[in-house]
């Protein structure tokens, strides 16, 4: 039984503009102490064509845990965008959350983020060199998808496994759709993007292609908080 349950994920400051940081107040439940720390982190998944891309923004140690509710805002930098491909820098990507234990990753929450210019002549005629500063960062916050993992909490080994999982992740999606059928609603006049690549691998596992996901809420560019989740 999982002893740490991410309740709730508010994304701030969204939309907002691609050099700002990332923002994000985390609350989660401990049902029981924890004497060792919880190692969160935030990545950015800077191209669908290959992991090599993915970017580690920050990485936090918080602990040890005392049983009870808990509050924080997991604050990172922006990706430097010196290792974004060209190619890749506007358009849709995800950005990820992940929390492990004892170097075991128990949950990932993953959200769609789209980059475009602000400006409307950019948006119909965009440079061949990507202006970062001209550009809007659009998190999709209502549709985050939660991926959670077993692990071995104690001390004990869990089925012969002292370390890393213990078991299959289990896979919950709410309502999140394919990057290529999420561009077509974001951007209908200029939709020609690919499957997630490298979100479906490495950094991004557990984010695969889902064709029966929901259509794209209208309040997408007005509402900044996700929905209330258990994992």
């Amino acid at each position: 039984m999982a002893k740490v349950h991410i309740t709730n994920v508010v994304v701030l400051d969204n939309p907002s503009s691609f050099l700002n940081p990332f923002q994000f107040e985390l609350t989660f439940e401990c049902i029981e102490e924890l004497k060792e720390d919880l190692e969160w982190k935030m990545i950015y998944v800077g191209s669908a064509e290959s992991e090599d891309f993915d970017q580690v923004l920050d990485t936090i140690y918080v602990g040890p845990v005392p049983e009870g509710r808990h509050i924080f805002v997991f604050q990172a930098d922006p990706p430097n965008v010196a290792r974004i491909p060209e190619q890749d820098a506007v358009g849709v990507t995800v950005v990820l959350l992940t929390c492990s234990y004892r170097g075991q990753e128990f949950v990932r929450v993953g959200y769609f983020i789209n980059n475009e210019y602000s400006d409307q002549e950019l948006r119909e005629n965009p440079p061949a060199k990507p202006l970062f500063h001209q550009m809007t960062r659009n998190i999709l916050a209502s549709k985050p998808r939660v991926t959670r993992f077993k692990i071995n909490w104690d001390d004990t080994p869990a089925n012969g496994a002292a370390n890393g999982t213990s078991g299959t992740g289990l896979e919950e999606d709410n309502g999140m759709m394919d990057d290529g059928a999420l561009d077509a609603q974001m951007n209908p006049a200029t939709s020609s993007s690919a499957g997630l690549g490298a979100a479906g691998s490495s950094a991004g596992a557990g984010m695969q292609d889902d064709s029966s996901s929901m259509a794209l809420p209208r309040e997408f560019n007005e509402n900044s908080n996700s929905l209330a989740m258990e994992c």
